[in-house]
């Protein structure tokens, strides 16, 4: 079987760089094609260099179009306006995306739909194969233990992330709410400060830590009567996303036009 063609977006940047060595070694595909933004420093330079795995012979280009039309599959980590205008070229030119990027709204969440009315997306908060199995360990247990267990997110990541709380923290917050056949949004509590009052029963709360160059910490507590249960996840390098991402755009050639997440990729859905 030949190799599957993937496209890196920000090939230049710390998760760029990751998934370029990712896709050099990993069996079954290839770098076909990368992408930075206008005006980057790395523009005209060989992807595999500036990745440090040696010339690939693929140049960091600039034009999006010519770009998804040069991949099977697009891996993107970027900022949610630029997912929302790539995932419209990924189906306009029927290239499979695979998307990483957090902190999307309302607005933007409908058109990666919309777009995956045309070609296969898969759009996950985190890839990390750790964090998905996490996510199904939040909503069992959210599911066994009643109100009587507070459900709090605890997050911390570098100091150069934008969104807070992360878009893990969210999906964790999500994957309780619907082990207790909850509405996120009705029970969350994204921040405390001042005189709160004592806490609502039944409410998920979320504290975020900013700091260093942590990748990404991940606890769910759940506090009750004279115990507590912790779930956690710690992540010391971002080559576990990448590993995901190369993952999910293997997986996804072939599959009928869609919106998937990493449940689907890992067999967890259902």
């Amino acid at each position: 079987m030949s190799e599957i063609g993937i496209g890196i977006v920000g090939a230049a940047g710390r998760m760029g760089r990751a998934l370029v060595q990712e896709v050099t070694a990993t069996e079954g595909c290839r770098l076909a094609a990368a992408i930075e933004r206008a005006g980057h420093e790395a523009l005209g330079q060989d992807a595999g260099v500036v990745a440090g795995v040696g010339a690939l012979n693929v140049v960091i280009g600039e034009d999006a179009k010519a770009f998804f039309e040069a991949a099977d599959a697009v891996i993107e980590f970027s900022s949610p306006a630029a997912t929302v205008a790539h995932a419209a070229l990924a189906a306009a030119a029927g290239t499979a995306h695979v998307i990483g990027t957090t902190g999307l709204d309302a607005e933007q969440t409908a058109a990666l739909e919309r777009a995956a009315g045309s070609v296969p997306i898969v759009w996950a908060p985190n890839m990390s194969v750790g964090v998905n199995l996490l996510l199904a360990l939040v909503r069992q247990v959210a599911g066994v233990l009643d109100e009587d267990f507070d459900i709090e997110v605890l997050e911390m990541h570098h100091h150069h992330k934008v969104d807070a709380p992360s878009g893990t923290a969210l999906a964790l917050g999500r994957a309780a709410a619907e082990g207790r056949k909850v509405a996120l949004d009705e029970v969350a509590c994204r921040a405390r400060d001042g005189q709160v009052g004592a806490r609502p029963r039944g409410e998920i709360g979320f504290a975020t830590l900013r700091g260093g160059d942590v990748v990404g910490d991940h606890t769910v507590m759940f506090a009750g009567p004279g115990e507590r249960i912790e779930l956690t996840h710690k992540a010391s390098s971002r080559q576990i996303f990448a590993r995901g991402a190369v993952r999910s755009a293997l997986w996804v050639q072939g599959r009928k036009p869609a919106l998937y997440g990493m449940r689907d990729v890992l067999g967890l859905a259902g």
